[in-house]
């Protein structure tokens, strides 16, 4: 038996980001959904998702498996009441099915009807659920704190070396090939993880809790507040508080980030600065695709940028900016709050296709990386369905 996280009508409140991904890819904490459920379990989960996207994971063998919400965050209440469900029966709360344990037909799996493929649909209290992007940075800390006690249990840290300021090292857990030199780590307000091969350079100052994924850097003198978490392979610099970067983008230079979550393959310019409060300290507006209309999100919200895309040097980020996938963000003055997908500028332009995979190939080469085929054809079909 595996899990299988499934996609419902909610994915599409997720975008950008799940124009690129399921909602198991997105990223909160240390871990995507999709490996915290792994961490959890110990089980192998695969991914069911919308037509274009499902080119992108594996299908599970034809057997029973355990059907999950992917928007549904584990717990040891959840996952004990899950032990005890037999084939055919499913918990459910108000929002509909959190999970439940099935032989279903993966290629016929609606998810629109979840609830009519369990013979027995049995209630429980309400699941924490992610709704909107906004909710990840809001489960951010939370998930940090959750993430590190899992893969840090029964481990022991690399050392820290005396070059370094901390508070409360026994909270701070460096991985095999990772350089920390010169550096004020606080982990009294939170934990800090440093992923494997990862680098934060002299001078930088972190104050957790925070995450650090395999391979990524944080240049000299930055200032990162918790929560926040840089992925694999990201670059980041400057200024960051309660931020997410997805994994291989970089926001490595002078300039504020904050409140916001940033997909994969991105490029922040030097100087570029996001608003994440509003002049009024009101509620901030966010564009939702769903409904085509900007809805209340919270008191602060930064960016929420697509993979693939750039903004210029010295660009000024609204507050609640949505800014969707493959990019190419440039303007005076304050940028408009929404930029739709395969945007060139702010007039109105697009960024062509081919000219949009031939700059995505060179950026990935920085990173020894290239375009898969489907990759590219995930970025044609939305090019093709995008909002001219």
């Amino acid at each position: 038996m595996a899990i299988i996280l499934f996609d419902n009508a909610v994915r599409a409140h997720f975008y950008p980001l799940t124009q690129t991904r399921a909602i198991a890819g997105l990223r909160m904490g240390i871990a995507t959904i999709r490996e915290r459920w792994s961490l959890w379990t110990r089980e192998p989960v695969y991914v069911h998702t919308t037509g274009y996207l499902q080119q992108l994971y594996e299908s599970p063998a034809a057997e029973t498996h355990l059907w999950i919400d992917a928007t549904a965050l584990p717990s040891a209440e959840l996952l004990s009441a899950l032990s005890d469900i037999e084939e055919g029966v499913c918990l459910a709360d108000e929002q509909g099915l959190i999970a439940g344990k099935a032989q279903i037909a993966f290629e016929s799996f609606n998810p629109a009807n979840s609830l009519h493929y369990f013979k027995e649909v049995r209630k429980y209290a309400q699941a924490r659920r992610i709704q909107h992007p906004w909710h990840l940075t809001q489960y951010n800390d939370f998930l940090l704190r959750q993430d590190f006690d899992l893969l840090v249990e029964g481990r022991n840290s690399q050392p820290i070396p005396e070059t370094n300021r901390v508070s409360q090292p026994e909270v701070i857990f460096i991985e095999e090939g990772a350089v920390v030199e010169h550096c004020i780590i606080n982990a009294a307000t939170g934990p800090v993880y440093i992923g494997k091969n990862a680098t934060i350079m002299e001078g930088s100052a972190i104050r957790g809790p925070f995450a650090l994924g395999e391979g990524a850097a944080v240049k000299m003198n930055s200032r990162i507040y918790g929560a926040t978490t840089i992925g694999p392979w990201c670059l980041g610099g400057g200024e960051i508080k309660n931020s997410i970067l997805m994994g291989y983008s970089n926001k490595a230079h002078d300039g504020y980030l904050g409140d916001s979550v940033v997909g994969e393959w991105c490029n922040f310019g030097a100087g570029a600065t996001n608003s994440n409060v509003k002049n009024t300290a009101g509620m901030v507006q966010v564009w939702d695709e769903q409904s085509g209309a900007f809805i209340p999100a919270a008191q602060k919200c930064g960016v929420f940028m697509g993979d693939y895309s750039r903004v210029a040097i010295n660009a000024a980020i609204n507050t609640g900016s949505v800014i969707g996938v493959s990019c190419n963000v440039f303007g005076n003055g304050l940028l408009p709050k929404r930029i739709k997908d395969f945007s060139w500028g702010t007039e109105g332009a697009v960024y062509e296709l081919d000219k949009a995979l031939e700059d995505i190939g060179n950026w990935k080469k920085m990173k020894q990386q290239t375009v898969s085929e489907a990759e590219a054809s995930v970025l044609a079909f939305i090019f093709a369905h995008h909002s001219k």
